[in-house]
């Protein structure tokens, strides 16, 4: 069927307190939503936007790739999405322009998924069945008491929630301190409990990184879960050589785009891959990198985004683990713009994917209303 409409907002979600990582503050999430129309189906796509481009990747999504996709064959979603990815040749290739390609690429297969009455994982060939998960933070809260007071009590609301592996922020403090960190999080964790640890490109050289994770895996006693995002997102050589020589397993690819960026991490023999749909080109682009992986014996842990990356670790042989975060932490807020009923569920350190049609998520109208950004 043909697509006839396409409506695209931004949004900007402020986080509950002030909040920093290993490299920047946080205080605003903004996200592009995209809504596509054919023969009275509507998809919806979105994606993370930063903390200040969502009017960027709306003009991207308006004025460079939504003309390639009105009036198009909604089934042709493999050739829309190359030319559409022909259409980003003169205005940049990566960052914000795919990331709007990316929102259109996951409406389209919502809708295509809602047209034929199936959750988004079926209609690729996978199960709805529960998928293993981790709660995701740690991150810096000064307003949280003593930093290894902070994380304690975060594990222990994570072990609340019923999981038994987290991942926690490095990299923001001394490499002694983020160590305390770390020890305190793997005692919280208890024994069959895991930690990895997330270092949001903090380290400027391999040596550097070396040092810091063989400093963490003195304070846990032994390995962590994984070691994500020591390096800069370019250092592909950087990042094969650090996964040669420690002993915790090297993850990255969260900030990578398009399977031409993947082929070096792909080709590096990185064990995890955190290659996120709504970054990397949408779901068609992720499926083609999951595929690749899996024929290198490769894990994808995808970064963010749980209520669409639960559908497509569902649908691959190579899945590892779904990324969650929960609401009440106030730091990844995308489901503050979906009804109640439609946010995931987890239990047991699993996610439940949705049996509904699609993606299974409904915005919530008044918190677009609350939340959208004009021009």
């Amino acid at each position: 069927m043909t697509i006839t409409s396409i409506r695209t907002r931004a949004v900007a979600v402020p986080v509950d307190k002030p909040t920093r990582m290993s490299n920047r503050e946080l205080n605003v999430r903004h996200y592009l939503l995209v809504e596509v129309e054919a023969d009275g189906y509507t998809g919806v796509g979105y994606t993370y936007a930063g903390t200040g481009a969502g009017l960027l990747a709306k003009l991207a999504a308006d004025e460079l790739l939504a003309p390639v996709y009105l009036g198009a064959d909604e089934n042709d979603v493999a050739g829309l999405w190359e030319r559409a990815y022909q259409e980003t040749l003169l205005e940049g290739r990566r960052g914000t322009v795919i990331r709007a390609l990316s929102a259109l690429d996951i409406a389209l297969w919502d809708l295509r998924a809602k047209r034929a009455g199936l959750p988004l994982v079926s209609l690729l060939g996978g199960s709805t069945a529960p998928l293993p998960s981790y709660a995701s933070g740690g991150y810096y809260q000064p307003d949280e008491g003593s930093w290894t007071e902070a994380v304690t009590r975060e594990i222990a609301f994570n072990a609340s929630q019923g999981f038994t592996d987290h991942k926690i922020k490095v990299g923001g403090l001394s490499v002694a301190d983020d160590a305390r960190r770390v020890a305190a999080a793997v005692e919280a964790a208890g024994e069959g409990g895991r930690v990895s640890l997330d270092a949001n490109n903090a380290y400027r050289s391999v040596a550097e990184a070396r040092t810091a994770i063989e400093a963490f895996e003195r304070a846990a006693g032994g390995p962590l879960w994984w070691f994500e995002e020591p390096l800069s997102p370019e250092a592909f050589a950087g990042h094969a050589e650090l996964s040669r020589t420690i002993r915790t397993p090297v993850a990255t690819g969260e900030i990578h785009q398009t399977r031409w960026e993947f082929r070096p991490l792909i080709e590096a023999g990185i064990p995890v891959l955190q290659c996120d749909a709504g970054v990397t080109g949408g779901v068609t682009e992720w499926l083609r990198i999951a595929n690749t992986a899996a024929t290198f014996g490769l894990h994808m842990a995808p970064h963010w985004h749980h209520n669409l990356h639960a559908h497509l670790c569902g649908a691959i042989p190579n899945a590892l683990v779904v990324e969650y975060f929960a609401l009440e932490k106030g730091i990844y807020n995308f489901e503050l713009l979906l009804t109640p009923e439609s946010r995931l569920h987890y239990a047991a350190n699993h996610v439940h994917i949705p049996d509904r049609p699609g993606l299974g998520i409904e915005l919530d109208s008044v918190m677009l209303e609350k939340y959208e950004v004009t021009g």
